[in-house]
């Protein structure tokens, strides 16, 4: 699954030899086994394990980062994922140190729901919603975010 705006779908190239090696870490991988934290694929690769618990939807804020690619990766679980194109949205807070800008709900977006073994690759350009627990029920959940240099 990739999840993206025509307009950026000829932009980028989503098999360069980064993203390969991001996804064949992922194919290649026992997640599940994998302690929280971050794990360094290649130069300007790298994916953090995350285990938590899905939310409400309006208890999140949208995200983008200027650096980095977000492949999204659901090892174990189901969450609710929404995105936005970055320039149709007000932002909310930068945190420039961590790569991390917010924006508030947007008017309109696109919601797609994540279970185990899907993923949704998103640029610079668009804005996402993570962590939204899938028809309003909260579930625990094994992610990995491969972070993929611009």
């Amino acid at each position: 699954m990739l999840v993206a705006s025509l307009k950026l779908a000829k932009k980028y190239d989503y098999l360069e030899d980064k993203f390969t090696k991001a996804y064949d870490w992922l194919a290649n991988t026992d997640i599940k086994s994998l302690e929280n934290g971050r794990y360094d694929i290649c130069e300007g690769v790298f994916a953090l394990v995350q285990r938590y618990k899905t939310v409400q939807f309006d208890e999140i804020r949208f995200e983008a980062h200027n650096d980095y690619f977000d492949i999204q990766y659901m090892a174990e679980g189901e969450e609710s994922f929404g995105y936005a194109l970055r320039s149709e949205l007000e932002k909310d807070e930068d945190c420039p140190d961590v790569d991390c800008y917010f924006f508030k709900t947007p008017k309109f977006y696109t919601q797609v729901n994540l279970k185990e073994g899907d993923l949704a690759v998103v640029p610079p350009e668009e804005a996402h919603q993570p962590r939204v627990a899938y028809k309003g029920e909260p579930k625990d959940v094994t992610k990995v975010v491969v972070k993929v240099a611009v």
